[in-house]
């Protein structure tokens, strides 16, 4: 069953905005997006694309309430075992 992880997740938010030379860091999976200056646009282009490239649907109301990597990280690969199921 694939996943994604937290290198991927940075990948695809650095297509979208700069998070700096590292990405995202195993440090960062309990920030909040907001602190770690990812806005809300920044969200809707990653969550689109992981939506289009992984063929999961998320939820709008579950993308909102993923305030940090690992919810969201959570969401993703939650949605990907019941694809897989």
């Amino acid at each position: 069953m694939p996943q994604l992880t937290l290198r991927e997740l940075g990948e695809i938010m650095l297509e979208f905005q700069d998070l700096g030379s590292a990405g995202l860091l195993d440090a960062d999976l309990d920030a909040v997006f907001e602190d770690l200056d990812c806005d809300s646009l920044l969200l809707l282009q990653t969550t689109g694309r992981i939506q289009r490239e992984y063929g999961v649907v998320l939820d709008r109301d579950s993308i909102a309430a993923a305030d940090t990597p690992r919810a969201l990280l959570d969401l993703v690969n939650n949605a990907l075992a019941e694809v897989a199921a």
